[in-house]
């Protein structure tokens, strides 16, 4: 183990900041993170070993106890849970005669859960010793469980087991005009650098992770500061349940992906660029690097980019099973080496990015669309959208629709041709922006895809009216409580306290007081959470609560009121109350 860790410490040039890079690797080979290696980091990467600990215990990659040879992961994201995922868990748990959240007793097998492994459009999924199986179910169960028991070696079984399709059903834009390698950054050296900066802002490009800030400003910003060194970082850590677009570009988009974040570092003066990959995605590892490869053989990365003298590299960094790392200063954390707890903001990762210097953090879609506009010019972007959304959007669209996959549309598009196109009837709702995002009812079919309408970073869940609206309440605030960071009492406390909360209604032991309480709850979270992810963890109860308040009513205890009793009144009553204990004291009442 020595040899070995001397070895992995050596081709990272014993750099603090990669320790998630070292932590894999050794969780690779002894299939978890012994104690012994712990010590011997600590002592030669001169950190504490509790920090180390730390690491290992934020991220549920990482284990401080052995796990399986085989090592499985379920996916419980809600879309695979509508495809049968929970009866899958069972009969896989029977076959292999291990639990969930175990190791079988002759440690040959591990069975676990994962939030969303990105195959939302052809599950219900599972990850294999981090290899993706799609479309799985009983007779592919059985297969499976007779290599496990026979001992075959994972790259051993069918390798069409493996095989991920991209689904693009519906490219627009984007997807449509593509550029070969080169083009763009051959195009903004023609225009010159700062007039290339001047068309991404014509263009109106603002960033696809949802938040929607203009990218020129946030460039402009970054290359204005006064530093020595900058970083580019493009995010794909995309996490949220229901959401697989980054998937599909860096499979089949990657060389356009790396144009832009290398457009960008030519713009804002960075020598150095990461690629934050999920750790769900380490099966795309390999093809990446061979894309970076053999980008720096046609001279479009490293040394002298284009004989123009200018250096920039990609260096791509695996993340290890945490969604907060999502949230841009939590990346930049992990990419540091430490817990992916967000910073305190401002200042800004423009300003104070990794390592403290100004750094630049786009996603997978903004640095695909940048690397566009460079080369076609941005009249020819902002042609398209509307005044204050140009250009399209990437759609993960999942759930009950005939043709789950890829869909890109102009901004502006209705809800209505969507789930037209994807093949949806029957609709009860539609989560827009994944379990953070907003829920819509069927009647809201006319909304547009639009920063100033339904603003979203990718995913499009469609649940038909053979769906419940607890069991997509209760799967969303589930999720949030589980992948609460915990650094925040508002979150850490809240999003279990709201959990709890919104079981008891469901379980139909709720009372009116119940839902006031939820409200209250969720609007403690979104005001006082450090992070978006505790500000956004009860949109999943508001808003379904707020498109249908009479199914909520329906499953609470049933209570008869008194003659002339103003329920509404009663409740108004308590809402306006300025004193927390006062009000509960006054529902107290009104239940009574």
């Amino acid at each position: 183990m020595q040899m070995f860790i001397q070895e992995v410490l050596a081709t990272i040039e014993h750099q603090p900041v990669r320790l998630l890079t070292i932590l894999r690797k050794i969780q690779n080979r002894y299939r978890h993170i012994p104690l012994a290696a712990i010590e011997q980091l600590a002592e030669a990467l001169a950190i504490p070993r509790t920090q180390i600990i730390a690491v290992v215990e934020f991220y549920s990659f990482f284990h401080l106890t052995p796990q399986g040879r085989y090592e499985i992961l379920l996916s419980d994201s809600i879309t695979d849970l509508m495809l049968g995922q929970a009866a899958n868990a069972r009969y896989l748990a029977e076959k292999l005669g291990v639990e969930p959240g175990n190791v079988r007793h002759d440690g040959l097998v591990s069975l676990n859960f994962t939030s969303c492994t990105g195959l939302c459009d052809q599950g219900p999924a599972a990850l294999i010793n981090g290899l993706p199986v799609a479309q799985l179910d009983f007779a592919k169960i059985d297969s499976l469980v007779g290599l496990i028991d026979q001992q075959v070696p994972v790259e051993q079984w069918p390798a069409a087991w493996f095989d991920v399709n991209d689904n693009i059903q519906h490219p627009g834009l984007l997807l449509n005009s593509t550029i070969k390698p080169g083009q763009g950054l051959a195009a903004a050296w023609q225009r010159g650098l700062a007039a290339t900066l001047q068309q991404i802002d014509q263009s109106g490009l603002r960033g696809r992770g949802g938040a929607g800030f203009k990218t020129a400003q946030k460039w402009r910003f970054c290359a204005e500061e006064n530093s020595a060194q900058r970083y580019v970082v493009c995010n794909a850590d995309e996490g949220e349940p229901g959401t697989f677009k980054d998937r599909v570009l860096l499979n089949r988009y990657a060389d356009q992906v790396f144009e832009g974040m290398t457009l960008s570092a030519m713009i804002v003066g960075a020598n150095q660029g990461f690629l934050y990959l999920r750790g769900e995605y380490a099966y795309l590892y390999q093809a990446l690097e061979a894309v970076l490869l053999r980008r720096r053989q046609q001279g479009l990365l490293g040394a002298n980019i284009l004989g123009h003298g200018v250096s920039f590299d990609i260096e791509i960094r695996l993340g290890a099973g945490a969604y907060i790392c999502g949230e841009e200063s939590a990346l930049i954390e992990s990419l540091e080496g430490k817990p992916g707890i967000p910073r305190n903001r401002p200042p800004y990762p423009v300003s104070s990015g990794y390592l403290n210097q100004p750094t630049v953090v786009n996603n997978v879609e903004t640095f695909l669309a940048a690397a566009a506009i460079a080369a076609h010019g941005g009249q020819w972007f902002a042609s398209v959208g509307t005044e204050k959304s140009a250009g399209s959007k990437i759609l993960s669209i999942s759930g009950d629709c005939a043709r789950p996959g890829i869909y890109e549309y102009a901004f502006g598009t209705t809800i209505a041709r969507i789930l037209a196109d994807c093949g949806a009837s029957e609709v009860l709702g539609v989560q827009v922006g994944g379990p953070s995002g907003t829920f819509i009812s069927i009647e809201e079919a006319d909304r547009r895809l639009a920063f100033e309408d339904l603003a979203t970073g990718g995913s499009f869940i469609i649940f038909n009216r053979s769906r419940s609206i607890f069991d997509i309440a209760k799967n969303f605030t589930d999720f949030f409580a589980h992948e609460s960071c915990g650094f925040c009492s508002p979150c850490r406390i809240g999003t279990s306290l709201l959990k709890k909360q919104l079981d008891k209604i469901v379980l139909g032991h709720g009372s009116v007081g119940d839902v006031v309480e939820l409200e209250s709850l969720s609007n403690l979270l979104k005001q006082y959470s450090h992070c978006g992810l505790g500000q956004t963890a009860a949109n999943p109860v508001l808003t379904t609560l707020q498109r249908y308040p009479e199914l909520y009513q329906q499953q609470l205890k049933q209570i008869s009121y008194e003659p002339g009793f103003d329920l509404d009144a009663a409740l108004e009553t308590a809402r306006q109350m300025a004193n927390r204990d006062d009000a509960a004291a006054h529902l107290q009442q009104v239940e009574d």
